[in-house]
């Protein structure tokens, strides 16, 4: 779907690229409907959005997502999961006050999995303090307000306010979905918006999350088992390389950063 966004300038005004509906619809059909291909990603098991299930009351609920996405920058979906659910398990629920109140070593004991366990520890339980002491528990529910969470960027920011409030203020896009001739990812995510209806912004990760993890993936992806395949035009990396060799390639998984 975004593979023919090289051939273009993306700018607030950008065009929307051709034949962008066939490749979504196909995306989605092998994501959501094919008995055969993207179907039950990691991302649908362990990702972000199913981590406050474990929780009782709506803003745990939000604040464990938030977690989440704290810890899941340069970290796959089981170890973000599994340091999910050992930090709730050491502080009996996870919520605000009682990471807030945690002793550090605890949190760093529970999280020391994931990528710049570190320095997240440090993140999370400042963000617990702030959102015990200024939200009552809960977390922010505007962009500005999210970004001044320590830790938490834009893309991220996006992604909790669709996720935690049903918000659709913007696109969650990394380096990983950025491609040339943009020179950031924010850039891209400003052209992707023009022209994306806005009704697909909040489901677009999630599409393309799975799909990468499933069938688009950095080694080797599996053409053979990929709609997009097998027409002209909607993968040029697929007529550009051999489908059967695992050579160079756009990846489009979107891994939540900070």
């Amino acid at each position: 779907m975004f593979l023919v966004t090289r051939a273009v300038t993306i700018t607030s005004s950008t065009p929307a690229p051709a034949h962008w509906r066939q490749a979504y619809d196909l995306i989605h059909a092998m994501r959501y409907t094919s008995p055969r291909c993207a179907q039950n990603a990691p991302v649908d098991t362990m990702g972000c959005n199913i981590a406050g299930e474990a929780e009782d009351e709506h803003k745990n609920k939000r604040f464990s997502i938030l977690i989440s996405l704290m810890l899941s920058s340069q970290t796959k979906d089981l170890v973000t999961h599994t340091a999910v659910a050992h930090l709730r398990s050491a502080l009996h629920g996870l919520n605000a006050s009682a990471l807030a109140s945690a002793p550090p070593s605890l949190v760093r004991e529970s999280i020391n999995k994931v990528g710049f366990w570190h320095r997240k520890a440090g993140y999370i339980q400042h963000t617990a303090v702030i959102c015990h002491d200024k939200y009552r528990g809960d977390i922010p529910r505007t962009l500005g307000e999210l970004l001044e969470l320590p830790g938490v960027g834009r893309k991220m920011a996006y992604l909790m306010l669709g996720l935690g409030w049903g918000l659709n203020v913007g696109i969650g896009v990394d380096v990983h979905m950025h491609l040339p001739p943009t020179k950031t990812p924010e850039e891209t995510r400003i052209g992707l918006e023009s022209w994306l209806p806005s009704d697909l912004h909040q489901k677009i990760n999630h599409l393309l999350v799975g799909f990468g993890q499933m069938i688009c993936t950095p080694v080797k992806p599996k053409c053979s088992e990929c709609s997009l395949s097998s027409i002209e035009g909607l993968c040029p990396s697929t007529h550009r390389h051999p489908p059967i060799i695992g050579g160079p390639r756009i990846k489009i998984e979107i891994e939540i950063e900070q």
